[in-house]
């Protein structure tokens, strides 16, 4: 199993994907196999952007960080390159890349994540780090008084609620300093209750903060489209407002080649290997796992490098996949940090906390390699904001 198809040469692992899935199975396969392994970066672009920060920055309270993929690969010890993965070919294990180079590998590791798209019409969307003012704009007119009424929704499916609920409580701490007191802002959620894949103890008190901070909130509802001024949900009546706030729908991004869902998404077995395929796996956002969130990420990233190491003849017993949910919860006052063991879908252990429930809590995303080696980054290199 540990012998290499390249001749003369270790066996080579590409990783498809600049993120964050493909930065912790970087520093994993490193940690995991030490110079065993040759690890190739392949990426479309050459930065990494740190997207959980994306809520804070229309409200000041945070900056998104963007780093160069070929300093953060170098300081892993694997290489980058910069280009997508287009193609594969699992017999002849072969990856074609965007110029048409073909790549041999021994292990492909997919980690392309998702694209963002539209998800209703008439709405606002938020991009997050891709935002090009749209939702800048609208939080300028409702801090200047002309918005009165907004809408907060996000479409069912494969997602990550948290931003969503993160967008309001900014905006209403926004409006408490700006002493603003007569606008209304309303969540509404195809969630039976806040935040419920995180348990009952979390929607609780999740539920009870946006009661104190003055949202309200329509769960067990899907947006269908804004248009003048009432967003049509269903089941339910329409919600009046003066603008409504979506988060966009997901679609995995596709290589060629690899068996995916009509939305794109790769389905794996407990230790991330791509049904269907040989020496191919997959981590993060692409995966049908329907938890959209970066500390799954690294957690599905971890899984699938051991399951590599352990092929390539590592002596490690890989773990399957066991989710946990790990996230820092921005309010606009004190963060709260919430926590929820998976099982079936739903937080069966689940808390939420004003202290900190684990190790560099100022980091959005919670991963075992990849936090503690963004933190180690000099000043000059992170620059991290912390938003309350």
């Amino acid at each position: 199993m540990g012998e290499s198809s390249l001749q003369g040469g270790r066996p080579r692992v590409l990783i498809a994907g600049g993120g964050v899935a493909a930065l912790e199975a970087a520093l994993a396969l490193r940690d995991l196999a030490g110079e065993r392994l040759e690890v190739q970066l392949w990426a479309p672009r050459a930065d990494f952007v740190y997207r959980p920060f994306s809520v804070g920055e229309p409200f000041g309270a945070a900056k998104v960080l963007r780093y160069g993929l070929g300093s953060l690969a170098e300081r892993i010890g694997v290489s980058f390159h910069l280009g997508g993965i287009l193609a594969a070919d699992s017999g002849a294990r072969l990856a074609t890349v965007r110029d048409g180079e073909r790549i041999p590998y021994d292990y492909l590791l997919v980690a392309t994540g998702a694209r963002m798209l539209w998800a209703v019409p008439g709405a606002v969307t938020f991009w997050g780090a891709a935002d090009e003012g749209g939702f800048g704009s609208l939080m300028h007119r409702l801090r200047a008084g002309i918005l009165r009424d907004v809408v907060f929704t996000m479409p069912g499916g494969r997602s990550w609620a948290l931003p969503l609920y993160e967008l309001a409580l900014l905006s209403a701490a926004m409006l408490s300093k700006s002493g603003i007191e007569d606008a209304t802002l309303t969540v509404v959620t195809p969630e039976d209750a806040p935040l419920e894949l995180f348990g009952r103890a979390v929607s609780e008190q999740m539920a009870r903060l946006l009661a104190e901070r003055g949202i309200e909130v329509v769960t067990g509802a899907h947006p269908i489209e804004f248009r003048d001024g009432r967003l049509t949900v269903a089941p339910g009546d329409p919600v009046d407002a003066d603008a409504a706030v979506s988060l966009p729908r997901l679609e995995g991004r596709r290589i060629d080649g690899i068996p995916s869902s009509a939305d794109g998404f790769v389905r794996v077995d407990e230790h991330s290997a791509v049904l269907g395929s040989e020496r191919i796996f997959a981590a993060g956002d692409v995966t049908a796992f329907p938890v959209k969130q970066g500390g799954i990420a690294t957690q599905e990233a971890d899984v699938a490098a051991e399951a590599i190491a352990a092929a390539a003849g590592c002596e490690i017993e890989p773990a399957p996949f066991d989710p946990e949910l790990r996230a820092v919860l921005w309010t606009g006052s004190e963060p709260r940090y919430l926590y929820g063991k998976l099982s079936g879908g739903h937080g069966e252990v689940s808390k939420l906390s004003e202290e900190a429930l684990w190790p560099e809590p100022n980091a959005k995303i919670v991963g075992r390699r990849l936090t503690p080696f963004l933190a180690d980054l000099s000043d000059r290199e992170a620059g991290l904001l912390v938003a309350r």
